[in-house]
């Protein structure tokens, strides 16, 4: 409800007589709605949810401070009559959610339409205490399966079998849905950032890099661990394995409010380039987790975000040597008020498997 009226308040700012949200993200976060058809038409005066027959018992239980109506006809044509009945004359709607059909027929009515960037994700990217509280879940579940798979992890499973565990054993720990297929890459396979589970049994001498999340209450969790069956290679493992390690604790103790995100990049990027390693590490440092698995901000050196209080993201420097393995370490920070918190807490050293 709070979060909604800040964003009626910023419709004089924006030169709006309403706003459509249609991100199903966002429908969530502003109105507590956990289907997956709905959109919201706010006003200055007015806060209405719209969505069809299916779901309008599980509305009247969720949405709370929303004016609930049942879509009956065509979404534009909807659209339209709220617009008139509300005397909208110019609308906002979200640029990258709304398709140029939508677009047109709306247009077609003769309502001005201002498209929005960020308006909502500018709310979301600060976590409350209940988003935190229900991320630092998502976190414990995703642990606590990883912690009770580890006993299968050896010689002669196969990547599907480890993933298809896994996903049961999130099941089992209260995840109702997965922020993504597990992946579980191993050997030379693990250079691959996100291969997916093949029949490949694991041999010794491999590096297998799991990347899985947990869930709760809609927020979710993202973490990546690498361990190593013992054989050979070892000591190469070792060294690219503490490059990243090392990599990712200048890159955490680069967190703080106020820190440009492309300096937490760099704190990790440079160090791997400083030991040889810079082509094989192309992707971002971090992410934003909440809703999505992966949302604003985005740490990396091409990113604009300026680092608040309050955000929520992952640390995942990696280094990929390809017909080699590849080594990535993610673990998951809060912004406190000097610097972060790290919300994961599997051991982040090497775990070496002798079986």
């Amino acid at each position: 409800m709070r979060k909604s009226i800040i964003l009626k308040k910023r419709l004089s700012e924006l030169g709006l007589d309403g706003i459509l949200i249609t991100h199903i993200h966002n429908v969530r976060y502003l109105s507590g709605f956990t289907g997956s058809a709905g959109f919201l038409f706010i006003t200055k005066n007015n806060q209405i949810f719209v969505t069809d027959f299916r779901y309008q018992e599980q509305a009247k239980r969720e949405v709370k401070g929303f004016n609930i109506k049942i879509q009956a006809v065509e979404k534009t044509e909807f659209i339209k009559k709220l617009a008139e009945k509300y005397k909208i004359r110019k609308l906002g709607f979200e640029e990258q959610n709304i398709n140029y059909y939508t677009y047109k027929k709306l247009r077609k009515n003769g309502l001005k339409l201002k498209a929005l960037t960020d308006t909502i994700e500018d709310l979301r990217v600060i976590k409350s205490q209940q988003e935190l509280f229900f991320i630092k879940t998502a976190v414990r579940r995703a642990e606590n399966a990883f912690k009770k798979l580890q006993p299968f992890i050896k010689v002669g499973v196969t990547e599907q079998k480890l993933a298809m565990r896994l996903e049961g054993l999130l099941r089992e720990e209260g995840c109702k849905n997965l922020p993504f297929g597990v992946i579980i890459t191993s050997g030379h396979m693990s250079a691959l950032p996100h291969a997916k589970p093949t029949s490949r049994a694991i041999k010794k001498g491999d590096l297998v890099l799991f990347d899985w999340g947990g869930e709760n209450n809609g927020y979710y969790s993202d973490m990546t661990r690498v361990v190593a069956i013992k054989g050979r290679h070892l000591k190469k493992q070792l060294e690219i394995y503490d490059t990243v390690f090392n990599a990712q604790d200048r890159a955490i103790k680069a967190v703080e409010p106020g820190a440009d995100a492309v300096n937490i990049d760099f704190a990790a990027r440079s160090f791997i380039k400083g030991k040889g390693y810079n082509k094989y590490f192309g992707h971002g440092t971090g992410h934003g987790v909440g809703l999505a698995v992966h949302e604003r901000p985005v740490i990396s050196w091409q990113s604009k975000e300026t680092i608040k209080k309050g955000m929520v993201f992952t640390v995942e420097p990696g280094i990929y040597l390809p017909g080699f393995g590849g080594v990535r370490i993610e673990d998951m920070v809060f912004v406190t008020g000097n610097g972060a918190e790290i919300l994961t807490s599997l051991p982040r050293r090497l775990k070496i498997i002798e079986r």
